[in-house]
This record gives C-alpha cells, structure tokens and sequence, in this order.
C-alpha cells in the first residue's frame, strides 16, 4: 500500500505505521487522517498483520493536530473541533484500543497534544530517550481528546494527570518512564530495533489470548468486580477451545517450543 502522509509496510507479522509530515512534526491533517484510517483497516483484516507498531518519522513523534490545516485555504474561521475529533480522531483511537492485536508505540520525539494522547492508547511504549510527551491543549483553551482524559489518568494517577493537564509541563521519557506511563525509555539509536524486536516477537505469540488480555485490562477500571470475575471467565472458556491453547499445552509437555498460528 502506498501512501502520501504516512508510511505502511507489513513483515514478519509485524506492521508499521510511521506518520511521515516529518517538516510539521507529524502533526494531523485531514489528509493523513484518511491515510491513518486506510492502514488501520488493513492492520485490522489482515491475517498476516499479528502486531502494530506506531512511530513517526524525524525527530518528532506527532505534534498533535495541524493548526493551519483545520483552516482551511481561504476560511475565516477554523473548522468545527467536535467534528474533527469524532470523524478522525475518535475512530482512531477506538481503533487503536479495540484491535485484536497487540499494539506498540515507539515515540522518536516530541509526543503533544493529541500525539500523547494517541501514544497512551497504545498497548506497549516505548520512548526514545530524547523524547517528551507535553498534554499542549491547556495552553489554547482546550481540553486533551483521543482519549487523554480517560488513558491520562489510568497511567499516571489523578493528582498527575491534572498538573500535567493544567500546566502543560513537558515530561521527558525518563521521567514518564518512572512515573509508570510507559513500558521502557531506551537510547535513540536502539529504539526501531527494539520495537520491532518486540513486535516480530508479539507476532509469533497466541494473537486472540493476547487480544482478551488487552480487552480485559482496558475494561478492568470500569468494570465492577464481580462482573469481571464473570468477563474472565467467559474469557477463558472461548480460548480453552481455541488452537492456540491446544498448542501450547502439547508444547509444554513435549518440552518443546510452541508454534502459535494467532487462533
């Protein structure tokens, strides 16, 4: 698939999605929204597709939304933001977070706005150590959307999200890293290799164990005890059946490794 405003490329069953508008920092446009939601379809119906990796390209992640671009050529006013973010960023998100497989994030650069909100949807992240992630929307009278008031909070604490939501403080990958809101902070030049080490090893694992996984702990902060009891349970009766799981016992007793087809 070839594309203007993002790169895609699937191998090893692992696909690669890099927001390429390298000279505005990877910030939205319309246009690459369009690009995004074309990739993420094929990430979704695509056998051969066990794993997603996020990155962007340059020395920027993504600056969130492209401020010229909701302009418009010749508009007097910018374009409706309720409709912006239910038409592009919502459906991405959702997309993101309620894919069946797994999903990593390798921020390279800055991460802002809806760059960070985007990030912290992802199941796995992994930031290079020069990166930042900056919650930006305080500082033009907005709130953070794609998800940051939900994933924010759910990563950090309350007492974090809001001073990192009220102030717009900028939070080095180290520190985020301490903080909990990220899986690893690893050296620039480490950072594809381990993410795509990580994703081509994610590939060759049990696809639908790993995507209940991810249902389930998605769903756990809101969901009262009881019925998650139930929710697992339910879980583990579907993948009781599944070949995966027939696989890997008839592994683990013939002391062998397991060769997990994603079903």
């Amino acid at each position: 698939m070839i594309f203007n405003n993002i790169k895609y490329n699937v191998a090893n069953g692992a696909a690669v999605l890099t927001l390429n508008l390298p000279e505005t920092l990877n910030s939205f446009t319309v246009a690459m929204h369009e690009d995004v939601q074309a990739a993420m379809l094929d990430v979704r119906t695509n056998a051969q597709v066990r794993c997603l990796v996020i990155t962007g390209e340059g020395r920027g992640f993504c600056a969130g939304q492209d401020l010229k671009d909701l302009m418009g050529s010749g508009a007097e006013e910018p374009a409706e933001l309720g409709e912006i973010v239910e038409k592009y960023y919502n459906p991405f998100v959702r997309a993101i977070m309620t894919l069946e497989k797994p999903v990593i994030c390798a921020v390279n650069g800055v991460a802002a706005g809806a760059g960070a909100s985007v990030a912290l949807a992802c199941d796995i992240v992994l930031a290079a150590r020069s990166a930042s992630f900056v919650q930006v929307f305080c500082k033009i009278g907005l709130v953070p959307d794609s998800g940051g008031t939900w994933n924010l909070p759910r990563a950090v604490g309350m007492a974090r999200a809001k001073g990192l939501a009220l102030l717009g403080d900028k939070l080095t990958a180290e520190q985020a890293e301490s903080w909990g809101m990220i899986w690893q902070c690893v050296d620039d030049d480490q950072l594809m290799g381990e993410a795509i080490k990580l994703a081509e090893h994610l590939a060759t694992q049990p696809t639908k164990g790993l995507a209940s996984i991810k249902k389930l702990l998605n769903e756990s902060l809101s969901t009262p005890m009881h019925q998650q009891l139930e929710n697992e349970r339910s879980a583990m009766r579907m993948l009781g059946q599944s070949n995966d799981y027939k696989e890997g016992v008839a592994a683990f007793m013939g002391k062998r490794k397991p060769e997990f087809k994603g079903y």
